[in-house]
């Protein structure tokens, strides 16, 4: 028989379900040796690059995987490579032909951007994914718990500007919960961890990116009021602080990010993070059926386990089974992880946001400054934008490259390396 999730069962209820109907004799054998070797020779190729080349490297794997292709031939223009979803192609047309890329050196006063909440109507998600994994060189990691993605738009001119997305918070950013005097017991027993969100996905479309810091529009826009609505509309709980990490942090050579210097956004310190490799995609399907075959309570409880909401019992399961696996294979620890600080960056909307999330008196409690859309490009017209572009007029730099990285599709790893190295953590 088929096993079903039924959200009145515990995980003891749930194990001897999904037990019963995957027998432990029916999972494929993989043997062990093999595996070992496959692992290592897989994290010996990654673990020689620094984390640019490894982002680059993790962006051209997603996009190998994620929009395979097809060889047709015409009788006149011959052999041609076409993404065999049709969707797809339908989201990249629609894309490329609707990015924001101004006639005018001052056409950045005239936007007026507006937020598209992306729920399940068709293509809405499809186009998020292609803004997000075309527009930037960081791989597109769906998030588990709650996730708000928006396509920003401009209202005037209907082009595309870039995409957000809202996620549940990091339990444990060391830093951030010094600076609260957060204990774990609160932020878990006491779900005070429920009213904070991280910004999991800020990317802007180019050339606004470069030539008017598209990226911290679309930070401040993180804030903006009808994300704080829609937030505690769809989850019962109120919002009171939004945090974000830089992708490179330490790694870049000046050190700093987007988030440096930008208006309501305070630096919390670095993270004690690291990047984790990983095997190539078959032979992460080889370990998953490893797990199942060696050690089947952990990929249950891993891969199948809900809680009764229906969200995983377990937060990152991939990282989680990865890291297992290594140690039970005896992987080299050199092989495996390279220190990574990102920057952390929060934001409390409130003034008593510290109060509220120690769930402490909150009474009078008022919001920080001004979060509505408007007052938010405001100020990055003025205060960011203006500046920037007039920098960039001066030193003749102004770009006016989409950079949108669709021909990965069809370009080999040393191509890719070669034409897109220099323009990672851009």
């Amino acid at each position: 028989m088929a096993y079903s999730f039924d959200p009145k069962d515990d995980i003891e209820a749930q194990w001897q379900k999904w037990l019963l109907a995957n027998p432990i004799e029916n999972f494929p054998t993989i043997d062990e040796q093999e595996l070992k070797a496959q692992t290592i020779k897989d994290l010996s190729y990654v673990s020689k690059m620094d984390v640019k080349e490894y982002t680059l490297y993790q962006k051209w794997c997603e996009v190998q995987d994620r929009y395979p292709f097809e060889t047709v031939t015409d009788l006149w223009a011959g052999e041609t490579k076409v993404i065999a979803d049709e969707e797809q192609r339908r989201a990249i047309a629609e894309i490329k032909a609707n990015l924001w890329n101004p006639e005018n050196i001052e056409d950045y006063l005239k936007l007026e951007p507006e937020l598209i909440y992306v729920n399940k109507q068709k293509l809405l998600p499809e186009l998020w994914n292609c803004i997000r994994t075309f527009s930037s060189t960081m791989k597109n990691n769906s998030n588990i718990g709650r996730n708000l993605n928006f396509i920003v738009k401009d209202k005037v001119t209907k082009k595309y500007l870039g995409v957000i997305c809202i996620s549940s918070d990091f339990l444990d950013l060391t830093p951030r919960d010094n600076y609260i005097g957060w204990s774990r017991e609160l932020k878990t027993q006491g779900a005070m961890i429920n009213h904070t969100a991280i910004g999991s996905t800020i990317v802007p479309l180019q050339p606004l990116g470069y030539n008017y810091v598209g990226g911290k529009l679309l930070a401040l826009l993180c804030l903006a009021t009808p994300i704080q609505e829609l937030w505690e509309k769809l989850y019962g709980d109120k919002l009171v602080s939004v945090t974000t990490t830089s992708l490179y942090g330490q790694a870049k050579p000046n050190g700093l990010s987007q988030y440096d210097g930008l208006p309501y956004w305070q630096k919390m310190g670095f993270t004690a993070g690291s990047v984790s490799f990983e095997p190539e995609k078959t032979t992460r399907y080889k370990i998953r059926q490893w797990l199942m075959k060696n050690h089947t309570k952990k990929y249950f409880e891993w891969y199948v386990a809900k809680k009764p909401s229906g969200q995983p019992h377990k937060r990152d399961h991939k990282n989680r089974s990865l890291q297992f696996t290594y140690s039970k294979l005896q992987v080299p620890k050199e092989l495996i992880k390279t220190a990574h600080a990102r920057g952390i960056y929060w934001c409390p909307l409130y003034d008593k946001t510290v109060e509220f999330l120690r769930a402490e008196d909150t009474t009078g409690m008022k919001k920080n400054f001004d979060t509505s859309i408007e007052s938010l490009v405001d100020i990055w017209k003025k205060d960011l934008a203006k500046p920037r572009i007039s920098i960039l007029k001066k030193k003749d730099k102004v770009s006016h490259e989409t950079l949108f990285y669709d021909d990965l599709i069809t370009l080999s790893w040393e191509e890719t390396k070669e034409k897109y190295l220099g323009q990672v953590g851009r």
